[in-house]
């Protein structure tokens, strides 16, 4: 056998150990998480348990992920539950921290060990994949103190096995772009508020209408760094009149676009410099 199929029948190995009790699934409706959720419930169909997938409805994310969430859990078949939280005032990431993720995480999944003792489910288990292990991810370590599994990291699954294992199931996630907290839009040490991030999150919604695949806004005070794919800086140019201007009604003065193009967690490269970063 190859890695790959190798890696799948790992994977495979550990989901049915954990459904031989109920399960909750830590489900945003990313590609990561509608795999695990798939899963999941194939393996509890032979085991008989069941397979809980809840979402923490965070206001750090774009309003529409909720509704794409509960239409992607109906369609795989598990029972789909909202924990509802404002994390800016109750995760202590007001001012942005470098230690954001962490915080945050912690705090979400606490919910989520709060809503598993409820449905009396034994385990939660989240996506993190093989890939996010090798990059600024301070959440993960709130992961292992709180002991929230994490199946895909354990059996070696890149970003991109995910995609393809997902694509074999038919998951309409597996093309999905990611969708990262708007906060990550923000140098760490900003004051952050929802409205900033609401404001963001329209003028993304914006540039998305043009056909741009990935796209941020990175805010630096009144300046809107754009990042998009390289092959789309034409696109850009194309429509930089409308773009200007809509961005501008939002409230930002300079409108730039980042020539290194659209990198995930770009806000996270100072860190190497001043030795946060392990």
């Amino acid at each position: 056998m190859n890695d790959y199929t190798n890696k799948k029948e790992h994977l495979g190995q550990i989901i049915q150990h954990y459904a031989k009790k109920d399960i909750v699934v830590a489900f945003s409706g990313g590609v990561d998480s509608c795999l695990l959720l798939k899963l999941s419930c194939e393996a509890a169909k032979e085991t008989g348990r069941k397979v809980y997938g809840v979402t923490v409805q965070t206001k750090l994310h774009p309003a529409g992920e909720i509704e794409e969430a509960e239409k992607m859990c109906r369609e795989i078949g598990a029972k789909h539950m909202v924990i509802q939280i404002d994390e800016l005032k109750e995760a202590g990431i007001l001012d942005n921290p470098v230690e954001r993720c962490y915080l945050c995480k912690r705090y979400l999944f606490s919910k989520a060990l709060e809503q598993a003792a409820i449905l009396q489910a034994d385990v939660v288990i989240e996506g993190t994949n093989e890939d996010d292990l090798h990059v600024y991810r301070p959440g993960i370590r709130a992961l292992r103190e709180l002991g929230i599994v994490s199946p895909l990291a354990q059996a070696g699954i890149t970003k991109a096995e995910v995609r393809k294992m997902a694509a074999e199931w038919n998951l309409r996630a597996a093309g999905k772009p990611s969708v990262p907290c708007l906060a990550t839009r923000f140098p760490y040490g900003t004051a952050l508020t929802y409205e900033k991030m609401r404001l963001v999150e329209k003028g993304e919604a914006y540039l998305k209408t043009f056909g741009f695949n990935n796209v941020r806004i990175r805010v630096h005070g009144n300046i809107a760094r754009l990042e998009v794919d390289e092959g789309e800086f034409t696109k850009v140019m194309r429509y930089k009149s409308e773009i200007i201007s809509y961005l501008k009604e939002l409230g930002y003065v300079y409108i730039t676009l980042d020539l290194e193009g659209f990198r995930s967690g770009s806000m996270d490269t100072g860190l190497y410099t001043v030795g946060i970063f392990g």
